[in-house]
């Protein structure tokens, strides 16, 4: 199938503006028994139909699509080991290519979870949006601007549609984390005047080139590696921090400055990310953050968010100190908050009481690649520069075939408006 991005955006733009004119939306319906479509078969996605599953009753995982049939196959096997009979996914409901989300979308299901590799979220969720189904959407949501603008838009939709969205910010789920913002929130430690985040581990998995394999294969099934796939890692993985931060500061910072490289995963074969970051995030109040993430074998892990505040200081996650010292004790069992989410969505969904995240992880995200831009290009990176930047780093067409991989960034010389692949210049009108 020969698809492109902007094919997805003029075909979802055109539905909308009817569905609107016409004032009839796809409404999806609060059965007794939601019916769960999986889009995106990897580990995530396969770990988040199952977290659905435990997380309430009357839950059916109904339909299945990923790019590659092997690994819808090897979802589905695990799937069926672990959620047993909740797991009614037919032949004829299960979808391979990369149409195969809009065949999950038209299956007669209730629910989507989206876990394909982030640089397909956007035009995966915009057509959820247009389908009218609730939406669980894996983070980061978009690798560039031009995704982040499409995110938006739909967000905006989805609230008028009432449909329910959750991300996959679990911590925004975690009732340690719920409980210990709302004291920041509510002045526990006085004015924030600084902050750190962080997440710095070893490196992760890859997947070895096989013979015969075309470039954009190997670059999906390796996705981690690729900006235009994972975003690079202070994106894809540290969203999750720099969310935290957005969350206590009740708001995304305007504007970032920092620096990174590529020092330990200089091979090819982790395509032309970096492995390390550190940004200064500055806030609309003036407070900064600071920023620090890092991918590298051997080094000090520490995945963790740290507060100062006029009275005192809070890890944002459990405990307070200072003059309202404080520390979660709870009054239950503790709570998974990777299977919360998604208890929360079909809560949300049967009770009518909606809840959207759409925005807020946007948000977030463009938060992320404002501080990956600021340390690709060695430049003082603002909200809305990068916001209305012409950066879309997604092929010109999705089918297998050649994708040239775009060299690693260079301080000084990449610039925020470039094209996909080739050189990182700043391109001419």
């Amino acid at each position: 199938m020969n698809n492109t991005r902007r094919d997805f955006l003029k075909t979802s733009a055109m539905a909308t503006a009817g569905l609107i004119a016409s004032g009839h939306f796809a409404w999806a319906n609060v059965a007794e028994t939601l019916k769960v479509g999986l889009i995106g078969c990897g580990g995530r996605g396969t770990g988040a139909a199952r977290d659905c599953v435990a997380g309430s009753e009357g839950i059916t995982i109904w339909a299945m699509g990923d790019l590659f049939e092997d690994r819808l196959d090897s979802s589905y096997a695990q799937l069926k080991q672990h959620i047993g009979d909740k797991l009614q996914v037919p032949e004829a409901r299960k979808f391979t290519g990369f149409d195969a989300y809009q065949k999950v979308l038209a299956s007669g299901v209730d629910v989507v979870i989206l876990a394909s590799p982030p640089g397909f979220r956007p035009a995966h969720f915009e057509a959820a949006v247009n389908a009218g189904k609730h939406i669980f959407m894996e983070k980061p949501v978009a690798v560039d601007p031009a995704g982040i603008r499409k995110v938006l838009a739909a967000a905006e939709l989805s609230v008028q549609k009432k449909l329910c969205v959750v991300a996959g910010t679990q911590r925004r789920h975690d009732p340690k984390y719920v409980e210990t913002i709302q004291r920041l929130h509510d002045n526990a430690i006085g004015d924030i005047v600084t902050g750190q985040v962080y997440w710095n581990q070893g490196g992760l998995w890859k997947y070895d080139r096989k013979p015969g394999m075309s470039d954009m294969e190997w670059q999906i099934r390796n996705w981690l590696y690729f900006t235009w796939t994972s975003g690079d890692h202070i994106v894809e993985q540290h969203i999750h921090n720099i969310d935290v931060a957005n969350w206590v500061m009740k708001g995304h910072p305007v504007k970032a400055i920092g620096m990174g490289g590529r020092q330990v995963r200089v091979d090819p074969a982790y395509g032309h990310i970096f492995d390390h970051f550190a940004i200064e995030f500055e806030y609309a109040n003036g407070v900064k953050i600071l920023s620090m993430c890092r991918q590298q074998d051997g080094t000090e892990s520490n995945v963790s968010e740290f507060f100062y505040g006029t009275k005192g200081t809070s890890n944002a996650k459990d405990s307070i100190r200072g003059a309202q010292s404080w520390r979660y004790k709870g009054t239950g069992p503790d709570v998974n908050p990777y299977v919360n989410e998604h208890t929360n969505l079909v809560k949300a969904i049967r009770s009518g009481n909606l809840i959207n995240e759409a925005k807020q992880v946007a948000e977030s995200n463009l938060s992320a690649i404002m501080g990956r831009e600021a340390a690709y290009t060695g430049s003082l990176i603002t909200w809305d520069d990068l916001l209305n930047a012409n950066q879309d780093l997604s092929p010109a067409q999705l089918i297998f075939g050649d994708v040239p991989v775009a060299p690693v960034a260079h301080p000084g010389i990449t610039k925020i408006n470039r094209p996909a692949y080739g050189h990182f210049f700043e391109s001419k009108p």
